[in-house]
């Protein structure tokens, strides 16, 4: 249960990287461009989703041929929209924090303090190696991340830092301007990505919000219960999201036909491809906790098991679903959709408001429960 009853909020995932949101060569109405983007962003904004996650690719892989770097493109959305907040996911290994904060410090100043970063430690060797960058062994990729999270957020808080660490150093170092200063938010929101042993640490620790993979009810219930506890014991609250692919149709039958339509067309050597990749993030844990380190092939077609938060049905059976992830502990859900702008848009008018009249029922029950 969540400590206080805010309305669940969405998220989308930004289509910064071309070949859509799963791996299929099923045809998918969704394209990479500035001008796709910056009219799906406009839309999400206007029927209900309060943020965007950019995505991080610098190499061609795994049905992703080309991309759009993360923070470049989160801040023209920024540009382009009114309320979206936008979240850039970024690699510490290649980029300094003080850089990466005066960055995201200025997207913060031209947006009226609407920029976020999601903190993703990597799973993609080749980049970082193809790069010349050292890849890390799983757990210090998540232990520099954590220096890295320390030194942004006492950058963005305070003046004249010094920090000595295993991975960054600083020198009474000062960034100015400040970030935005905006009510109920201390700097911009720091995310996390991992759903290991260490990225729960991590979670537990050192991020504002903790972003669980595809899972299932149960899944996402003891990963938050964990974070949670971690968080606690450190004096800290954390908020939690969790990634899904919803297909909402007509019919339940109607949808589970979709997603096993978009899995029967799987581009299945680009999908093997990233399940070798991938086997390196959770499954080389010494206790094979973390991101797909219990996917199969069919899980993987989505990249983000999205499949498994099992948002596939008619808009009612979704609604319901959703309310049961909040319901567990869950603050927001970042979707993806195989066609995104027209599917944003109808679940932006057809879901969205199915859940918020399900979240007056309860909210009613449970008040009537307390006279």
């Amino acid at each position: 249960m969540t400590d206080t009853r805010a309305p669940l909020k969405f998220a989308y995932w930004v289509p910064n990287v071309s070949g859509g949101l799963v791996v299929s060569t099923l045809p998918q109405r969704t394209d990479w461009g500035l001008d796709y983007n910056v009219d799906l962003a406009r839309t999400a904004e206007r029927v209900g989703f309060e943020y965007a996650l950019s995505q991080v690719r610098y190499a061609s892989s795994y049905g992703a041929a080309q991309q759009h770097e993360s923070t470049s493109i989160s801040l023209a959305l920024l540009l382009a929209t009114e309320r979206l907040r936008v979240i850039a996911a970024i690699h510490p290994g290649l980029w300094h924090p003080a850089v990466l904060a005066k960055f995201i410090t200025t997207a913060d100043h031209f947006s009226a303090g609407r920029a976020a970063i999601n903190v993703v430690s990597g799973w993609f060797r080749d980049e970082f190696t193809g790069l010349g960058e050292p890849w890390l062994e799983h757990d210090e990729r998540y232990r520099r991340s954590a220096e890295f999270i320390d030194v942004v957020r006492a950058l963005w808080t305070e003046s004249n830092v010094s920090y000595r660490g295993d991975f960054y150093r600083l020198t009474d170092f000062t960034l100015r301007p400040e970030p935005v200063a905006v009510p109920g938010r201390a700097h911009p929101e720091i995310f996390q990505g991992g759903n290991s042993t260490a990225a729960r640490k991590n979670g537990g620790t050192v991020a504002d919000w903790y972003f669980a993979n595809g899972t299932d009810l149960d899944g996402f219930t003891e990963q938050r219960d964990q974070v949670a506890h971690t968080a606690a014991a450190h004096g800290r609250r954390v908020r939690f999201g969790i990634n899904g692919f919803a297909v909402v149709r007509d019919t339940v039958a109607e949808a589970r036909a979709q997603v096993d339509n978009i899995i029967a067309h799987a581009d299945t050597e680009a999908v093997r491809g990233f399940a070798r990749q991938v086997r390196q993030a959770g499954a080389s844990t010494a206790d094979r906790v973390g991101m797909w380190a219990g996917s199969d092939l069919s899980d993987l077609v989505q990249y983000n098991d999205g499949f498994r938060t099992g948002l596939i049905g008619d808009a009612e059976f979704v609604a319901r679903r959703l309310l049961a992830y909040a319901d567990r502990g869950a603050d927001l859900v970042l979707l993806g959709f195989l066609h995104m702008r027209e599917e944003v848009e109808a679940f932006g008018t057809s879901v969205i408001p199915l859940v918020r009249e399900l979240e007056r029922e309860r909210d009613r029950r449970e008040g009537l429960a307390g006279v």
